[in-house]
């Protein structure tokens, strides 16, 4: 696949500052970054472009890194397949990609957590995007999120009032009042498939997000009741899976007025508001846009402990999270002609692809591709 055979050679450029790496296209057609917070790297992002179609992912772990390194091997990968072998990108390619990658991922924790039982608690929000004949798809599990910079009729370039917030995907986060009543519909016999606890809404007072990639122990009540499980953690008691791995897709005929789309995690949308993030996006370069993104939200993040920008630059990694989460930003342009504006209706694979993915750790920045399918 052409993912898995520039992984090691497609890495950015960009170099890493302290707990920042951020990396642009030479075109401006992309800018992307992440900042560490966690001891490890549980965010992973990447996009590749090619003559046919544009594609972003943006997969924010939790409870360890292994879900959203495997996503970033296996996801774009299954996205390609599929689409070859149904003549283009669809709803339903898409779906047939995110299932695939969570049987996947499935069948590793099966085969491993003997040896490593705390992987059954892993998992991993998965936002992707993809370009493609002049559409726009937006999948989304968990609450990474994607937000459209449109220009409103007869505005003005110049005026940024003139440019609007336009959020393209769900939260699937049961802090939202509509995700939560959701939640409690498909549950109607669990009177705590909900809880509030430690100040959020929490699913079995554990987790915020309802749906990702991994979370086995959540979807498969078997590990629950299994001695080794019941060892590493306290037992949950489930009647059946309480976390969901579907998709929610929107698709969007591109049009001119759509000017821009940021994919990133929650750790940005945590400190910046969508309006916030557009209006920066629109009066700054595209150069070093991600990095600037980045940094107004860990500035909002210092004020709110009353520090200043520079003090969270020198806390070191692990304790960091203290402070903010990790934070992974991509910022995609749609005034340049990839593959989505010239009329291509027929998916193909192609060596013309260019890739970029960010670090598997910015610290312990490893191109060995360290790959954890069975």
């Amino acid at each position: 696949m052409i993912l898995e055979s520039c992984y090691k050679s497609c890495f950015g450029s960009g170099g890493s500052d302290g707990l920042l790496w951020t990396t642009d296209a030479s075109g401006g057609e992309y800018s992307i970054g992440v900042v560490q917070a966690n001891s490890t790297l549980e965010d992973q992002a990447q996009v590749m472009t090619s003559p046919n179609a544009t594609f972003v992912g943006v997969y924010d772990g939790h409870g360890g890194f292994e879900a959203s390194r495997f996503i970033s091997n296996h996801l774009f990968p299954y996205l390609q397949k599929f689409a070859a072998e149904h003549g283009g990108v669809s709803k339903d390619v898409i779906e047939k990609a995110f299932n695939a990658t969570e049987t996947d991922f499935l069948h590793l924790v099966k085969e491993s957590w003997l040896d490593r039982p705390q992987i059954v608690s892993v998992g991993s929000c998965c936002l992707v995007g993809v370009i493609s004949n002049g559409t726009l798809y937006v999948a989304n599990l968990g609450d990474s999120r994607a937000v459209l910079g449109r220009q409103v009729s007869g505005g003005k370039m110049t005026n940024s009032s003139t440019v609007v917030a336009e959020r393209l995907s769900t939260d699937h986060n049961v802090g939202v009042e509509e995700v939560r009543n959701e939640v409690k519909a498909l549950h109607p016999d669990d009177a705590h498939i909900v809880v509030y606890t430690r100040g959020v809404w929490r699913l079995k007072g554990i987790i915020q997000v309802s749906r990702s990639i991994g979370d086995v122990y959540l979807k498969k009540p078997e590990f629950n009741r299994n001695p080794l499980f019941q060892q590493y953690a306290s037992p949950i008691p489930l009647r059946r899976a309480v976390m969901s791995a579907e998709p929610s897709i929107l698709t969007r005929k591109l049009r001119p007025q759509d000017l821009f789309v940021i994919f990133a995690s929650d750790g940005l949308w945590e400190q910046l508001s969508d309006e916030a993030v557009v209006e920066i996006v629109h009066k700054n370069p595209r150069n070093g846009i991600a990095k600037r993104l980045i940094r107004a939200a860990v500035e909002v993040a210092a004020k709110k402990r009353e520090m200043r920008y520079d003090d969270i630059k020198r806390i070191e990694k692990g304790v960091r999270r203290h402070f903010h989460d990790d934070i992974t930003v991509v910022v995609l342009y749609l005034d340049h002609d990839q593959g989505w504006s010239n009329g291509i209706s027929k998916f193909q694979n192609d060596n013309n692809s260019d890739c970029i993915t960010t670090p598997l750790d910015i610290f312990t920045f490893n191109s060995d591709n360290a790959d954890f399918s069975p």
